[in-house]
């Protein structure tokens, strides 16, 4: 036998003893939410066009814009960014949940979404179309609920750690789209359980979020390892309560170097052999 053959087989029998935990972020590691957003936008614009007109091109450039300074004006800013809504995202949120802060999320938002289309298309010379601009408000919902794209090598690595690991997911958001993501999507089925910033009421980086996730998976930091994107929301905050981190750069993006993980991936498909091989190797610990 190999001797990278053996220790393979060393660090695959060691994984399945320590029962280790793993926990992933959603958006932009499992999902590919900002194309998902694109394309459905689009959509909608192309409807404009048929019915109206409007170059669709255009239009798409001033929703984006639009939305993003009606955002600003939210009336629970703060907590907007506290959990992690993006102005793509109050596009096409209902906000339900139990915090009064989504409560009044859920009356502004008919207002928001109808003020950003009508302000875009008013910039595109089809001045004050309110009736227009409720029809694509609405339009959008639909096309970005039907659209939930996965990465290729997301079903393929949830099925392989789940036979061996604990499942844990952490993201931010509101509570119905985040749902929406994962039930629209199938990845729910996959996970031991399911963190949402909106629904607790603090999001990442806050490092009760992570504690959070722990706590309920029964797992302690030093037998987890954090699966994300960001090097700030994912990476930093897991570090410092002692999860380990793999910084999932699917982009390429040249990193805060104040920050550094434990490992960096092109793409999950790397996952397996960073497990078998190194992270084992580092001493993670059995669950207590």
């Amino acid at each position: 036998m190999q001797p990278d053959a053996a220790g393979s087989l060393v660090a695959s029998s060691v994984r399945r003893e320590l029962m280790m935990t793993l926990i992933f972020d959603l958006d932009g590691t499992l999902v590919v939410e900002e194309a998902s957003a694109e394309a459905a936008l689009r959509a909608t614009c192309v409807l404009a066009q048929k019915h109206n007109g409007v170059n669709p091109e255009a239009l798409y450039v001033r929703i984006r814009e639009s939305c993003r300074t009606f955002w600003h004006e939210s009336p629970v800013r703060q907590y907007c960014l506290s959990i992690g809504i993006s102005s793509w995202e109050g596009l096409w949120a209902e906000f339900c949940g139990d915090d009064e802060n989504l409560h009044i999320l859920a009356e502004w938002a008919p207002t928001y979404r109808k003020n950003s289309w009508q302000e875009a298309l008013r910039q595109c010379g089809f001045g004050d179309d309110e009736t227009l601009a409720k029809e694509l408000s609405e339009t959008y919902v639909r096309e970005r609920r039907k659209r939930h794209i996965v990465y290729d090598d997301v079903l393929p690595t949830l099925e392989h750690f789940g036979q061996s690991c604990r499942l844990g997911l952490l993201t931010n958001g509101a509570p119905d789209l985040q749902r929406a993501k994962l039930e629209g999507s199938g990845l729910g089925i996959f996970f031991d359980t399911i963190v949402i910033s909106g629904e607790v009421g603090f999001g990442k980086p806050d490092p009760r979020i992570f504690k959070l996730a722990l706590a309920r998976l029964d797992t302690k930091p030093e037998a987890a390892v954090m699966v994300g994107n960001s090097l700030k929301s994912d990476m930093s905050p897991a570090m410092e309560i002692g999860m380990m981190a793999i910084w999932v750069n699917r982009e390429g993006k040249v990193g805060d170097k104040s920050i550094v993980p434990n490992a960096e991936v092109a793409d999950l498909t790397k996952l397996k052999d960073i497990f078998e091989q190194d992270l084992a190797r580092d001493g993670l610990k059995p669950r207590p």
